[in-house]
């Protein structure tokens, strides 16, 4: 059995805490899908530019990564570091040149999503875990939609949380 919240904000007044909201809705779903959970939160873009998320093992340096990625491609990388997770941006028209050298310097970094506004995180672990190691209470937005897991058929991993994009902003 597994669990699905969503929250969609007409309100900008509201969209402070966006991520409060669904931290706490999450939590709520904590007995129905304790292996894993996961979100994706619509925040702020910036025209020109696509935001990914990076998922690696427990441990990985970000801040090493994005050095890497300047010597790599001669361009300034910021990398907003989420636990096992980092957030970056890039000029749209650098993205599959910066994405490939990612590739070439840290093989065992995963993007799990791409596009202008969304960030997503999962792990394994309580959804309420989940949201703390990743701050989701502070995250800001106009809409996010969050997934708890309870695994029936295949094993407890990261690679089996959800959410998964499936396209830009999806």
């Amino acid at each position: 059995m597994c669990g699905i919240v969503g929250l969609f904000l007409k309100d900008k007044t509201l969209e402070p805490e966006l991520g409060a909201m669904l931290a706490q809705m999450l939590g709520v779903m904590n007995d129905r899908g304790p292996d894993s959970a996961g979100f994706a939160v619509y925040g702020a873009g910036q025209d020109g530019f696509i935001k990914a998320t990076l998922r690696g093992p427990a441990g990985t340096d970000f801040e090493a990564l994005s050095r890497k990625l300047k010597e790599t491609t001669g361009e300034f990388v910021r990398i907003v570091p989420h636990d096992t997770h980092g957030v970056i941006a890039v000029p749209t028209d650098r993205w599959s040149s910066v994405r490939a050298s990612i590739r070439g310097i840290a093989p065992e970094l995963t993007v799990v999503g791409e596009g202008s506004r969304m960030e997503l995180f999962k792990e394994v672990g309580l959804p309420s875990d989940v949201s703390k190691r990743f701050g989701l209470d502070k995250m800001t937005g106009t809409h996010g939609i969050g997934h708890t897991r309870m695994a029936t058929e295949s094993a407890v991993t990261t690679d089996g949380a959800h959410p998964f994009s499936t396209g830009i902003d999806q």
